[in-house]
């Protein structure tokens, strides 16, 4: 089974979240901030992250670029309610796998990790 990272701060989305991949046949971690995600994404096992932009504490930006220079190639998903054509957002882009814009339907989500992952599970 997939081990999902969702680093995601609002509580009605994590739970969300957890409840459509639970379905969906993944297994799910959430954290509120991103210290916290950081930690979880260089310590445990992870097939796939979840990540906000907007994380107290560490942004999701600075997560993704501090993983991808220390060499961790796992898949990361941003989600964010930011646009993508927002200066911010652009270059961070490069860095992750796929980009979902707030709000969003869980087959999307759903379909877009299964598109990630391999063998589609």
């Amino acid at each position: 089974m997939y081990q999902i990272l969702i680093a995601e701060d609002e509580p009605r989305i994590v739970a969300f979240m957890q409840k459509g991949l639970q379905r969906a046949g993944f297994a799910t971690e959430a954290t509120h901030d991103g210290e916290t995600a950081l930690e979880m994404a260089r310590t445990r096992s992870f097939d796939l992250i979840l990540l906000d932009l907007g994380l107290p504490r560490k942004d999701g930006q600075t997560i993704l670029k501090e993983l991808r220079a220390q060499g961790f190639k796992l898949p990361v998903i941003i989600l964010t309610a930011r646009s993508i054509d927002d200066p911010d957002v652009v270059p961070i882009l490069s860095l992750a796998n796929q980009f979902m814009k707030k709000p969003f339907r869980m087959s999307d989500l759903v379909k877009t990790i299964r598109q990630i992952l391999p063998n589609g599970r």
